[in-house]
C-alpha cells in the first residue's frame, strides 16, 4: 500500500491519500480532539494515540491530520503513515456505525431552499475545500441564515473565515435570494 501526502493551506495540517476510500459516500467526519472520538472511529483513535496529533478529519478518500504547535512534521509524518497503513491493512472499520454530524431540523417551507443550498455546496464548494484537505458541511437554515461547519484543514486555516463570508456567502446569496448570511458553526 502506498500513501501519498499533500500539503494544505494550513501549515499545521497534512493531507494523507491512501489510494482507497476512507469514508466513501458516507460523508465526512471531523474529530476536533481525542475526546471527540470516544470510540466512534478506530482509525481516529489510532491517530490520536500518536504524540502531537491534535485533530483528525476523515474525507471520502483522504485523511487530514493536524499537528500541535510543538510537534514537527519530519517526526510525526512517518508515525501517521505507519498508523494509517496498519489500520487499512487490518481491515478494521474507519468509523463505528452512526458516527457523523447532525443537521438542525428544517422547516417544511424551507425544504426547497435547503435543497438548492446543498446542491450548490456539493457542486461548487466542497470539491475545492476537499482539494485543500477539508470539507464544508451544511448544519442548518433558518430565517435566511445558513449554518455551516468548516472541517479538516479548513477549520484551522487563517483564510477559512474569509472564504466562508466572502466566497460562500456571496455565491449562495447570488443563486438563492432567500439567503441573508452564512454563519460558522463549530464542531
Amino acid at each position: 500500500m502506498f500513501i501519498e501526502t499533500e500539503d494544505t493551506p494550513n501549515p499545521a495540517t497534512l493531507k494523507f491519500l491512501p489510494g482507497r476510500a476512507v469514508m466513501g459516500d458516507a460523508g465526512t467526519i471531523d474529530f476536533i480532539d481525542a475526546d471527540a472520538v470516544s470510540g466512534r472511529s478506530p482509525l481516529a483513535d489510532a491517530l490520536f494515540a500518536l504524540p502531537g496529533v491534535s485533530r483528525v478529519f476523515l474525507g471520502n478518500d483522504f485523511v487530514s491530520v493536524t499537528k500541535s504547535d510543538y510537534e514537527d512534521w519530519s517526526d510525526l509524518r512517518p508515525l501517521v503513515l505507519t498508523a494509517l497503513m496498519d489500520h487499512f491493512v487490518s481491515g478494521a472499520p474507519v468509523v463505528a456505525e452512526g458516527a457523523g454530524i447532525t443537521e438542525d431540523p428544517i422547516a417544511p417551507e424551507d425544504q426547497e431552499i435547503v435543497t438548492q443550498i446543498k446542491e450548490l455546496l456539493d457542486t461548487r464548494v466542497r470539491p475545492a475545500v476537499a482539494g485543500d484537505g477539508g470539507d464544508i458541511v451544511f448544519r442548518g437554515y433558518k430565517d435566511g441564515i445558513v449554518r455551516l461547519t468548516m472541517q479538516g484543514a479548513c477549520s484551522g486555516c487563517p483564510s477559512s473565515r474569509a472564504t466562508l463570508k466572502h466566497g460562500v456567502e456571496n455565491m449562495l446569496r447570488h443563486y438563492v435570494p432567500e439567503v441573508v448570511s452564512v454563519e460558522q458553526v463549530e464542531g
